[in-house]
């Protein structure tokens, strides 16, 4: 299985930074943002506010947590 990680810029809270995550972690923000009917940038503000590590990290456990709660 090969997975390509992309380094995506995204503006938060005012300010440019970027994440860098899988293809597939990307697609799931995608759709938690849009069931949450939020732009991608709102989640990831969310998810920044509360991170411990870096953002790229934050947001594969914020998808992680989020799927298992669905099981």
């Amino acid at each position: 299985m090969s997975t390509t990680i992309k380094k995506r810029s995204v503006k938060l809270s005012g300010h440019r930074t970027s994440i860098s995550v899988e293809d597939e972690f990307w697609e799931e923000l995608k759709k938690i943002a849009e069931t949450d009917k939020v732009t991608i940038a709102e989640l990831l503000t969310r998810i920044d506010a509360d991170r411990p590590g870096n953002l790229s990290s934050a947001a594969r456990l914020y998808v992680l947590k989020h799927v298992q709660s669905q099981r």
